[in-house]
């Protein structure tokens, strides 16, 4: 059963979609299309030797479906594990009582072993490098009256400071996990690096705890403990205390966190810090679809500020993000502005300018792939310039545009290609397969849509003069692709009913005389039909329900 859980592949036969049926589907229901496929697949309607065994095999492929889908207890286990599951060794000791609820229960503890056995092989690797970049330079060049600075004909741009940080989990049980992690910072020529182990425990549903042992050049042996806990269903509390050894003696702090649930979106908390930097800091956060706010106070030693900050978020395929925020204390003043994009399946890159007093003008360039960071924070000046604002923000867009098109475009296409192409020869038994089930069926079925036409034809009903299923190129930029189509127009009939047309919400690859053309690719339905004499057309998407006639799909006579 194990072993049949972690196969993660798709099953290729959907027997909702073979018998164009609802997933909800009632018993009547089921019996009902099964029956209108037996009269078309049934072997003994057939004399022709050749017809007749592809009859029998799409029968016993009907059959199937409808002995799976009549069975609730089959069908449970159709629904969660798809027909993978039906062929799993251990089903057959599962007393027939069981209800679906209760299989599915069954699924949840499968699966959370499962998990518990992945945890084993899980180490979580978190990595931050980040360069940061003097390029003052650029706009505060000293003037050519200044002899005794020594300054070349163009500008310098340095590296001032880099920070590499890496961190892994190793579960040792399902509720203990040890954490290390390590890093090394240089700044102007000199720096250090630290090692860290903390061993991390969950106590129960509500909570966990952990303790904190490190060692450095940097900061000296530092010995914590920090504690997580659920108080309420709506409010948490964590409590983080530590020993900092170092040459000028030892060095304690604390600091503890409350937050609440205010409403379904918003959280609100309380912090409150002790030690060498002592604070306390209430926030605000509030974070929906569509934005992310956040308001902050801070009153303490040295710092003291008021922060806040929106970031509105699009409903785009990129995940595109634009923010602001503005911060104020006894530091200056600071405000904020930047966007980031998803840019890859795992790559997401963002940029920040900020502008302040007394700190000036910085860019940050920051780029997430997977679990890792790479950020580039880069001084510009030291004073707040026009010139600098302006290129801190045009620049990172110009930049963006220019290889979103010339390389991350192309490049993702090249990939996208790649993985169709793998995933057509991965799958090309199959689709031949279908293929050959699909041109079987169109066979079988030519006597039954035969009748049914002449049937359509004395009442002015329902006739599908064509009918196509595939890839369709409809964008003018996209031309140049070749459209992958197949004739479905005799199969579409045969599913007409008393001058009705229902396809359900499945994908119609799985209908009888169906087959995928075009693996992974976007497809469509298209419907050239005639009720009443009149002409009607349509495009449906692959999953999407369609009912025909309809007076929207009327064709206007004028046009």
């Amino acid at each position: 059963m194990a072993s049949a859980l972690e196969d993660d592949e798709i099953d290729n036969d959907d027997y909702y979609s073979l018998l164009n049926v609802r997933r909800e589907a009632t018993q009547d229901e089921l019996k009902a299309a099964y029956r209108r496929l037996c009269m078309i697949y049934h072997p003994d309607k057939h004399r022709d030797p050749e017809l007749k065994l592809q009859a029998e095999q799409l029968f016993n492929l009907v059959h199937q479906a409808y002995e799976v889908l009549s069975d609730p207890q089959a069908r449970a286990i159709y629904d969660i594990y798809g027909k993978r599951g039906l062929d799993v060794e251990g089903w057959e000791v599962v007393e027939r009582k069981r209800t679906p609820v209760e299989i599915r229960e069954e699924y949840e503890r499968l699966h959370k072993e499962r998990e518990e056995r992945r945890l084993q092989q899980r180490t979580n690797p978190k990595g931050l490098i980040s360069v940061g970049i003097d390029a003052t330079d650029l706009f505060d060049r000293y003037d050519e009256d200044y002899e005794d600075v020594v300054s070349g004909s163009y500008p310098q741009v340095e590296i001032n400071k880099m920070h590499i940080s890496q961190s892994i989990e190793a579960p040792l049980t399902t509720t203990d996990t040890a954490i290390l992690s390590g890093s090394l910072s240089t700044q102007n020529g000199t720096g250090g690096g630290n090692i860290n182990l903390a061993l991390r425990r969950v106590t129960s549903a509500k909570g966990w705890g952990e303790l904190e042992f490190g060692a450095g050049d940097t900061h000296g042996p530092l010995l914590g403990m920090k504690l997580f806990r659920n108080l309420t269903p709506r409010c948490f509390a964590t409590a983080q205390c530590g020993l900092q050894f170092s040459s000028r003696g030892v060095r304690p702090g604390a600091t503890t966190v409350l937050a609440r649930h205010l409403d379904k979106n918003t959280m609100g908390y309380l912090q409150w810090r002790w030690g060498t930097q002592s604070s306390m800091n209430t926030s605000i956060v509030r974070d929906t679809k569509t934005s992310h706010f956040t308001f902050a106070l801070q009153l303490g030693i040295p710092h003291c500020f008021v922060m806040t900050s929106y970031q509105y978020k699009f409903q785009d395929e990129d995940q595109t993000k634009i923010k602001g925020s503005i911060k104020s204390g006894f530091f200056g003043t600071m405000v904020e502005y930047g966007a980031e994009r998803k840019i890859s399946r795992h790559s997401v890159l963002g940029a920040t300018v900020s502008v302040g007093v007394p700190h000036g003008v910085s860019l940050k360039i920051k780029l997430n792939r997977a679990s890792q960071t790479y950020f580039f924070p880069i001084h510009l000046t030291d004073q707040l310039l026009p010139s600098a604002v302006f290129y801190a923000t045009v620049g990172p867009l110009v930049f963006y545009l220019a290889i979103q098109r010339l390389v991350i475009r192309p490049y993702l296409h090249s990939q996208k290609e790649q993985d169709l192409e793998k995933q057509r020869e991965s799958s090309a038994t199959d689709i031949a397969r279908k293929r050959q089930e699909a041109e079987s069926s169109v066979l079988l079925m030519q006597e039954s849509v035969r009748r049914i036409i002449e049937a359509e034809e004395s009442r002015m009903g329902l006739i599908i003069l064509n009918a196509w299923y595939g890839k369709f190129v409809t964008d003018n930029s996209k031309k140049h692709e070749r459209a992958k189509v197949i004739d479905v127009t005799v199969p579409l009939q045969c599913l007409v009913k008393d001058s009705k047309l229902i396809l359900t919400e499945a994908t119609k690859s799985g209908l009888p005389g169906f087959y995928d053309a075009c693996v992974g690719e976007e497809k469509c339905l298209k419907v050239l039909y005639q009720f009443r004499g009149v002409m009607h057309q349509v495009l449906s998407g692959d999953t999407e329900p369609l009912r025909i006639p309809k007076q929207s799909h009327r064709i206007d006579s004028d046009t």
